[in-house]
């Protein structure tokens, strides 16, 4: 009997055990479910606020859904912790930035010097509740940069392109080795920045191509990892 009650008990000590790990097993799968439709929502709103961006018809410069998709994609790769940004327009490709910052744990610095663009960027941060991810500085860029510190994972530049030689020299030193510079319109802009193009493509630390040269044009520069890190 004694043998008896003692499988009985260990039995019932597994039948439980079983149960609380059943119990434990639902919880984590729960909240697995329930983080996954916060993030799902979460993009889904941003995502909703570009596409009504993108039906606007107002003259605001914004970068394409396609140029869009790979700010997102570099970002999220890499893992970027520090996205600088010099033209913020009305947002628009800086939502598209911190879809991928909303996940690395990163944080976007995006400057504009026009008041108008910049209140209507502020509006977007807020309507998609990416506000607290962005620090909007206003002002003229080539005097606010001198603010920023580094290390920098992606400097994109989006503004006035005959300024863009400037940003580089610059914010160069700022972009880690392995960092990204992204320069905007290299192709229906690109007699306004011949010298920023001469300037990535001559110098020996980094290595650039063009993308998208079908549309607005976009060169991806990276900083090699051998680059001299006082360049």
């Amino acid at each position: 009997m004694i043998v008896n009650k003692k499988r009985l008990i260990v039995a019932a000590c597994a039948l439980i055990a079983s149960a609380v790990m059943a119990v434990s097993w639902a919880a984590a799968e729960k909240t697995t479910e329930t983080k996954l439709s916060a993030d799902a929502k979460a993009e889904a709103k941003i995502m909703g606020v570009l596409d009504d961006l993108y039906k606007e018809k107002y003259g605001i410069w914004k970068v394409t859904p396609e140029d869009g998709r790979l700010l997102r994609i570099l970002a999220e790769t890499m893992g970027a912790k520090k996205v600088v940004e010099i033209g913020t327009s009305n947002g628009c490709s800086a939502l598209w930035f911190c879809l991928a910052l909303r996940t690395t744990g990163g944080k976007l610095i995006t400057h504009e010097i026009d008041d108008y663009r910049a209140s209507l960027a502020r509006a977007n941060f807020k309507r998609t509740g990416v506000d607290h991810l962005i620090t909007l500085v206003e002002g003229d860029a080539h005097k606010t940069v001198s603010n920023i510190k580094g290390p920098i994972d992606i400097l994109f530049l989006d503004a006035d392109k005959t300024g863009n030689l400037d940003y580089l020299n610059k914010l160069l030193p700022l972009v880690r080795p392995g960092g990204l510079i992204l320069a905007h319109n290299t192709t229906d802009q690109a007699d306004d920045m011949k010298d920023y193009i001469k300037a990535v493509t001559t110098n020996p630390n980094l290595e650039t191509i063009f993308l998208h040269k079908h549309d607005q044009g976009l060169a991806l520069t990276l900083k090699k990892r051998c680059a001299d890190s006082s360049m």
